[in-house]
């Protein structure tokens, strides 16, 4: 048995046990979790531990959040083929190609597009790789830049997710985000409690709010986040 035939058996039962625990429910979620390798979003010397239902360190004090965390996002955004998102937080890149297998299925670039905005220039770099690796590059642009502020160059979004947690909702990705269209960003303390807030805006730019739980991410950085 050859190391990928390894890697996916432990995805496989990885997403079955998240669909066992009620956590990927759609047919997408489940498909894109399945097709994304992620051990190779990770250093090395942690590619053993990729399909530990656990977040990881990455380096520059980041971590790849854990596959249910992933999947928890995925599934509120209600994510659909075609759609245009903007991601907060590249990270690694393995969140960005999991968004990127529904809206994007199969590597269309006619499809989909996610862009990812990261701060941190040597993730930049780690993300770019990881998704060329992977063979994401056409579908996933990532961008050296303060993701607080959004990216106005692409504006306006189907859907928005920040994988860091911010004080209050950026207002100004409320503003990049289309009619009709969802933003899912953790909300709260640099170190003590987050909620995950999903956020709806309607046919006439009216915004709603609504509380999905308790969540612990690192803390977004920017304009519109905490200061260093």
């Amino acid at each position: 048995m050859t190391g990928e035939d390894i890697f996916y058996r432990r995805r496989k039962t990885m997403v079955e046990n998240l669909v066992a625990e009620g956590v990927a429910r759609s047919r997408k979620v489940i498909g894109a979790l399945l097709r994304v390798p992620r051990e190779k979003f990770l250093p090395p010397e942690l590619a053993d531990h990729a399909y530990d239902d656990n977040p990881l360190p990455i380096g520059h004090g980041k971590t790849i959040s854990a596959p249910h965390m992933a999947a928890i996002m995925n599934e509120v955004l209600e994510l659909e083929e075609g759609h245009r998102v903007l991601e907060v937080g590249a990270g690694s890149g393995y969140h960005a190609a999991t968004i990127a297998e529904i809206v994007a299925p199969e590597g269309e670039p006619g499809a989909g597009h996610v862009f990812t905005v990261e701060i941190v220039p040597e993730l930049v770099e780690m993300a770019q790789e990881n998704l060329k690796k992977a063979s994401y590059a056409s579908v996933v642009t990532v961008i050296l830049g303060d993701g607080s502020g959004g990216y106005l160059e692409e504006a306006p979004y189907d859907r928005i997710l920040v994988t860091a947690a911010a004080p209050q909702i950026p207002p100004v990705l409320l503003e990049q985000l289309k009619p009709g269209g969802i933003l899912a960003t953790p909300v709260g303390g640099r170190f003590s409690y987050q909620t995950l807030v999903v956020a709806r805006k309607d046919a006439r730019g009216k915004v709603t709010f609504e509380d999905h739980g308790g969540v612990a991410f690192v803390p977004l950085l920017g304009k519109y986040g905490f200061k260093d």
